[in-house]
């Protein structure tokens, strides 16, 4: 069961990853439908979740909030971008790796699969990966100038994203938040860690309190 499931984000990956890296660094204007699209998709999984209308109207408000975040952290240049995908990416591949094969006692109740051990593998595979990209240089051409301890940061930051999507799916019952993504569910069940990561960087730049 796990390796079918694991080879099925494989796959998944593979056909999606070369297709988001095209449209980031070279479609302009598909990437900004992408992200159109996405925002109303989400929007509707959140609003079927959902059965207070005060929540509703908050999560409607976070999520387009998230979105406008990842269209203006692309902005600042597209490989800059990519790399927080990355980080995002490595924290959710980490934490399923390291939780299905490692196993262990369980995090929270409010997600009954998430183990300690996924929680490390959250915080160590986006600091290997980011350590490989930094010292290799194989895809991205400018210097990196994030540092272990923010990666650390978006980590941690993802997986509450991830916990707070899972707290309201338990509240209602629901095992994933729709079908958009055929055997991974819905498309929050997906980017809920995104909802978090992109506004906390975005918040960052506008302070100037870290240069990219």
């Amino acid at each position: 069961m796990i390796i079918s499931e694991f080879i099925k984000r494989i796959i998944s990956s593979l056909i999606l990853f070369p297709i988001i890296t095209y449209i980031v660094f070279y479609e302009t204007l598909i990437f900004k439908l992408l992200l159109l699209i996405l925002l109303i998709v989400s929007l509707i999984e959140w609003i079927k979740l959902i059965r207070n209308t005060l929540l509703v109207l908050t999560g409607c408000i976070i999520i387009t909030f998230s979105f406008f975040a990842v269209f203006q952290v692309a902005q600042i240049g597209s490989e800059f971008f990519y790399i927080i995908l990355i980080i995002f990416i490595s924290t959710d591949i980490g934490g399923y790796l390291f939780g299905k094969i490692i196993g262990g006692p369980k995090l929270t109740k409010i997600s009954p699969n998430k183990t300690f051990s996924g929680a490390i593998g959250s915080f160590l595979l986006p600091v290997f990966v980011f350590f490989i990209l930094k010292n290799t240089q194989t895809i991205l051409t400018f210097e990196l100038k994030l540092n272990i301890p923010l990666i650390l940061l978006l980590s941690l930051i993802s997986q509450i994203g991830d916990l707070t999507v899972s707290y309201f799916k338990r509240l209602y019952n629901v095992k994933d938040t729709g079908k958009f993504i055929p055997g991974h569910g819905g498309l929050l069940d997906r980017i809920d860690g995104m909802l978090l990561v992109f506004p906390f960087i975005f918040l960052i730049l506008q302070s100037d309190k870290i240069n990219f």
